[in-house]
């Protein structure tokens, strides 16, 4: 991945909020849920429940696949980035640590919601990037550039 490419991408993780989260259901259904996220460079972390359909599917499945885009004045400007992605479950308490810290980078508001939280009953995912689409209109209707991180 050439740096113009990634920072692209950084810039477009940079400053959403959100994310489109598509894992796989046991069945073979795709099952897609907005999520907030934080991230470390590439790597994203979330903050799922422990007992949610989306880690039953990362239990069934690690791939994933995310969109993210910015907010965007029409459509000639529309920016964002979906990725094919691994996820894990996080069980390393150092990593799980530096999730948390990244969260209360990104949402300093999260900081009383993560006190309250039954630590038994949430974890973090670790989204690792395989393959990136960097979307980018502003270069022609539907321009898209599939990079290999």
């Amino acid at each position: 991945m050439d740096q113009e490419s990634k920072q692209f991408a950084l810039d477009i993780i940079g400053k959403a909020k959100d994310m489109t989260l598509a894992t796989i259901r046991p069945d073979g259904y795709p099952q897609a849920t907005t999520v907030s996220y934080a991230s470390d460079g590439l790597t994203l972390y979330v903050g799922v429940g422990k007992f949610s359909q989306k880690v039953e599917n990362i239990h069934h499945c690690e791939k994933v696949s995310l969109t993210i885009n910015n907010d965007y004045p029409d459509w000639a400007h529309i920016k964002g980035i979906s990725m094919g992605a691994r996820a894990e479950i996080m069980h390393d308490p150092k990593e799980i640590e530096f999730a948390g810290e990244c969260m209360l980078r990104k949402f300093p508001q999260a900081a009383e919601w993560m006190q309250a939280l039954e630590k038994d009953a949430t974890i973090f995912l670790k989204i690792t990037p395989v393959v990136i689409s960097l979307l980018d209109y502003e270069k022609g209707f539907g321009h898209t550039e599939l990079v290999r991180v």
